[in-house]
């Protein structure tokens, strides 16, 4: 009886959340500044490629091999997961580029 109630009590104090997906695992590496005095062209071009890699790896990690699998849609659900803004649709062109060619 005692060692019910212990179990009971036991059971009563362990955590209840819910244990993390793949996606919210990824680790990062740390940002570091841009260097400076480049057009905005250029910026914004190094952004996307950035955003780009980091959904094509996601995608990777989550079972997503192949282009065709990377629907529009499925990268913007994915972006959500890891907590980066909507891509557009020429990020998703670039995901699924570098998905593409990844497998050569």
């Amino acid at each position: 009886m005692a060692s019910a109630a212990l179990a009971a009590e036991h059971r009563s104090k362990a955590p209840t959340t819910p244990a993390p997906t793949a996606l919210t695992t990824l680790t990062t590496l740390p940002k570091k500044p841009l260097p400076a005095g480049r057009p905005r062209e250029w910026y914004v071009s190094h952004n996307r490629r950035l955003k780009a890699m980091r959904l094509a790896i996601a995608l990777l990690d989550t079972g997503v091999h192949r282009p065709e699998q990377a629907s529009d849609r499925r990268i913007r659900t994915t972006a959500e997961q890891i907590g980066v803004r909507p891509p557009s649709r020429a990020t998703c062109d670039m995901v699924r580029s570098l998905i593409r060619h990844g497998d050569r």
